[in-house]
């Protein structure tokens, strides 16, 4: 079975500043690491192959830096690890990004499975798996918390809803998000760590695409933008209704229809 896991560095800090021109994280100058969500997804990944044979491979986005959660992943026990890099793919929204990585992921081969974690901390939307699933034409289960059987090309798991779990079966080659309880991500082999070399991380650019339009991607393939950033405003002001029970309706009444909110 050949399985590539989607992954992505992300500030190792809650405490980043957004770009207040362009609306998207300043990421120079912060340590980052590897989103927690995507563990996940490459101990399955590994899991899977030890138990029915194959191969793990990567695929991030990123700056030349990101070439980091690579090594970090093949030391876990992938194989290898690719990553697209490019000014043009820089202020991507969840779209451009999803697009960006499927026009990855076609460069790089076909696949049986495909692995997302279930979201990442720094965009926190959960929606890039399903619309990389949905660019290069594959079914798609979300929320997996555990992987039941392979059996015939059929894929048997069970996904958490908000207050129940299915049982859901889905056809090779496919696409699955996993939730954050599925299992327990084991450690990078310290030994394996130092004798990594460069050449398990590939790098692919803007040049390297199938599609040359750089209106799909970055922030000129972005269907939202954010407008304007700001800190919330803190209103610490009160005001105290005291009466009778009819008395304080009817000065509460009057309140909200002076701030006009009814």
């Amino acid at each position: 079975m050949k399985i590539l896991v989607c992954i992505k560095q992300v500030p190792g800090s809650s405490n980043v500043e957004v770009d207040p021109v362009t609306g998207v994280l300043i990421r120079s100058g912060i340590q980052n690491k590897m989103n927690p969500y995507d563990l996940y997804g490459i101990e399955l990944a590994l899991t899977l192959t030890e138990k029915y044979g194959g191969e793990v491979e990567l695929i991030t986005m990123g700056p030349p830096p990101a070439k980091a959660v690579i090594l970090e992943a093949v030391a876990m026990g992938a194989t290898r690890g690719t990553v697209l890099s490019d000014r043009k793919f820089a202020g991507a929204d969840v779209l451009a990004t999803a697009y960006t990585i499927s026009q990855g992921i076609k460069k790089c081969g076909e696949y049986d499975l495909i692995i997302c974690g279930k979201q990442t901390t720094d965009g926190d939307t959960a929606q890039v798996g399903a619309e990389v699933a949905e660019y290069l034409g594959l079914p798609n289960i979300s929320n997996v918390c555990s992987v039941d059987d392979l059996k015939d090309g059929v894929l048997y798991v069970t996904a958490a809803l908000d207050n129940k779990t299915v049982k859901q079966s889905i056809t090779l080659p496919c696409l699955i998000s996993t939730d954050g309880d599925i299992n327990t991500p084991r450690l990078p082999s310290y030994k394996v760590k130092r004798a990594l070399t460069d050449d398990v991380v590939r790098f692919l650019s803007f040049a390297d695409f199938s599609d040359q339009d750089p209106n799909h991607y970055g922030l000129n393939g972005s269907a939202t933008q954010v407008e304007r950033i700001f800190p919330p405003e803190k209103n610490t002001e009160k005001h105290t209704i005291s009466g009778s029970s009819d008395e304080q309706a009817d000065e509460l009444f009057a309140l909200v229809s002076k701030l006009k909110l009814i």
